[in-house]
């Protein structure tokens, strides 16, 4: 394979769930994971900011554990390279800091082995890897996406026209995925799953028609998680009737925590911010934007 000139992964981060869309629902959101890329001798993978200052720098790298995956599927070898990795997603919070870096290696063997992959090629081989479309299909194809994994199938629509601000409450403490999936439920009577998706249902719809309080009273009606992960995040209770006293119009848990995220109308969010931070010291209170792209691929200029 020839050399091919350096370039550029961007991929943003994202939130999913909100509320009661439980492994389905994803938001893409204006925090991001960037990868530098030249080939070279061998593979390394250089930190560039402190939300990756401790990854592993070698082959153990989570990207290229991913990366080598895709090449096999696909029988194609993968030339080694020097990345310089740069994100302001953190870790573990809940802000889909794994289904960004998921996305990133994909982009990464489609680039670097000319594979051509289609959009639909790169959901179905993420949400593989995840389990579930929502936090990678947010990251591939930005904004608001609802999706639907199975064995043989993902599908997942794209609304754009979707806005509203965000405030994120990040605590310092991180939740790992695995510990906050073993406290939920393992079972559903049909009653209670025909109940748990009916509010989904009238949520979805309720953030394309701009009917915010609806979907603000949708997202606490959840019955999927939510409930059952609140014992992780001890602030959680005291965060939602803040924010609400504040003006927003919902608040979930993002993913799996313990980031909390509040949902306001467009204008409202600084203020939010500002109202919010000086009663939750011990957590990192910032607004966010929705970001409307997904992953992208472009030439470096060095």
């Amino acid at each position: 394979m020839s050399a091919r000139k350096p370039f550029q992964i961007k991929v943003p981060g994202s939130t999913a769930n909100l509320g009661p869309g439980f492994d389905s629902i994803g938001l893409a959101v204006n925090r991001y994971l960037t990868l530098q890329v030249e080939q070279s001798t061998k593979w390394s993978f250089v930190p560039m900011s402190k939300d990756v200052e401790n990854i592993p720098t070698g082959t153990e790298n989570f990207i290229y554990k991913v990366a080598e995956k895709v090449a096999a599927k696909y029988d194609v070898s993968l030339p080694p390279c020097i990345i310089h990795m740069t994100s302001d997603i953190p870790l573990a919070r809940g802000l889909g800091s794994s289904a960004a870096a998921i996305i990133a290696a994909i982009e990464l063997v489609d680039t670097l082995c000319d594979l051509r992959l289609s959009r639909d090629e790169k959901l179905r081989i993420s949400s593989e890897f995840e389990g579930h479309p929502d936090n990678v299909g947010a990251s591939l194809y930005g904004g608001l996406v609802i999706g639907s994994h199975r064995d043989k199938m993902t599908d997942l629509v794209q609304l754009n026209d979707v806005d509203f601000d965000i405030v994120v409450a990040i605590p310092r403490y991180e939740v790992m995925t695995k510990d906050a999936r073993a406290v939920l439920p393992t079972h559903f009577t049909h009653e209670q799953a025909v109940e748990a998706s009916a509010i989904s249902n009238v949520m979805i719809a309720a953030l394309v028609t701009k009917n915010w309080a609806l979907a603000g009273k949708m997202m606490d009606l959840d019955l999927f998680h939510q409930p059952y992960r609140k014992k992780l995040i001890p602030e959680m209770d005291d965060i939602i009737k803040a924010a609400k006293n504040t003006g927003a119009f919902g608040v979930a848990l993002s993913g799996a925590g313990p980031t909390v995220i509040c949902f306001a109308e467009k204008g409202r969010g600084k203020s939010i911010v500002k109202d919010l931070a000086p009663l939750f010291g011990h957590l990192s209170v910032d607004e966010l934007k929705i970001e409307k792209n997904g992953s992208n691929v472009s030439t470096l200029v060095l």
